[in-house]
C-alpha cells in the first residue's frame, strides 16, 4: 500500500508540478517582476513613465526559473502524497477512485489550499503592504486545516449536521479575520495585485485539477499492475 501511494503521488506530483512551473513562468512571473520594479523604485505609481498594462517582457534567469522548476516539483509532490494518501484511505472504505472523481478531488485541494484562504488573505505582489508573517502563516495553516476537514465532511457525511458542522467550519477562519496591516499602502499599483491575484488562482485551480487527475489515474494503474 505504502508503495502504491508513494508511486503515484511522484508520478502525479511531479508531473502537475512541472505543468505548474510552466503556467507560472508565462503567466504569473511577468507580473511579478513588474511588480517588484515598484518595490525597488525602478518605477513609481503615478509616476512621470506610465506603465505598460502587460508588464515588461518576460525575462529568462536561469537560476531563478531553475529554481522554481524544482520548487514547483517538489511541492505538489507534497501536495500529491496528501491527496493520494486521502484517496487511499476512502478506497479502502469503498470509494471507487476514478480519474473524474479526481479532478473534484483536485478541485476540493484548490479550495482548501488556494481559494478559501486568498478570500481573507490574496496573494500577494511585492510592495504590497502585509501583516506579520509569522502570524499570517498560523491563520494559513489553520485555515486550510479547518477547510479540508470540512470538504471531508461535505463529501462523506451522512447527516445535517454534519453538513452544518462543515458550512462552520467553512466561515469560521473567515470570521475570525485574517491578519492585516494597520494602514493598506503600498508602491505597487492595486492592478498589478488584482492580476497577481486572479493568475496566481486561475494557474492553481488548473494544476489541482490536473493533480487530482494525474493521481487518480496513477493510482488505478497501480491497481492494475
Amino acid at each position: 500500500m505504502f508503495t502504491r501511494i508513494l508511486t503515484s503521488a511522484l508520478f502525479a506530483g511531479f508531473a502537475a508540478g512541472l505543468i505548474a512551473a510552466v503556467l507560472q513562468l508565462v503567466f504569473v512571473q511577468p507580473v511579478l517582476l513588474h511588480a517588484e520594479l515598484y518595490e525597488t523604485g525602478a518605477k513609481l505609481h503615478f509616476g512621470t513613465e506610465g506603465s505598460s498594462a502587460h508588464g515588461p517582457a518576460m525575462a529568462f534567469d536561469a537560476m531563478r526559473d531553475g529554481l522554481s522548476i524544482l520548487f514547483s516539483g517538489l511541492i505538489y509532490t507534497g501536495y500529491g502524497l496528501i491527496l493520494v494518501a486521502a484517496m487511499a484511505l476512502a478506497d479502502e472504505r469503498g470509494v471507487k477512485i476514478t480519474p473524474r472523481k479526481g479532478i473534484l478531488w483536485g478541485i476540493a485541494g484548490f479550495i482548501a489550499v488556494h481559494f478559501a484562504p486568498a478570500i481573507s488573505l490574496p496573494p500577494e505582489v511585492p510592495g504590497s503592504a502585509a501583516a506579520d508573517v509569522a502570524v499570517r502563516q498560523v491563520w494559513w495553516f489553520s485555515t486550510v486545516a479547518v477547510t479540508g476537514l470540512a470538504m471531508a465532511l461535505i463529501a462523506f457525511g451522512q447527516s445535517w449536521k454534519t453538513w452544518g458542522a462543515a458550512v462552520l467550519l467553512l466561515i469560521a477562519p473567515h470570521l475570525i479575520g485574517a491578519p492585516h496591516p494597520e494602514i493598506f499602502q503600498g508602491t505597487t499599483p492595486p492592478e498589478l495585485a488584482s492580476l497577481f491575484a486572479t493568475r496566481a488562482l486561475g494557474v492553481g485551480l488548473s494544476v489541482w485539477a490536473l493533480l487530482g487527475l494525474f493521481a487518480a489515474y496513477f493510482w488505478q494503474r497501480e491497481a492494475q499492475d
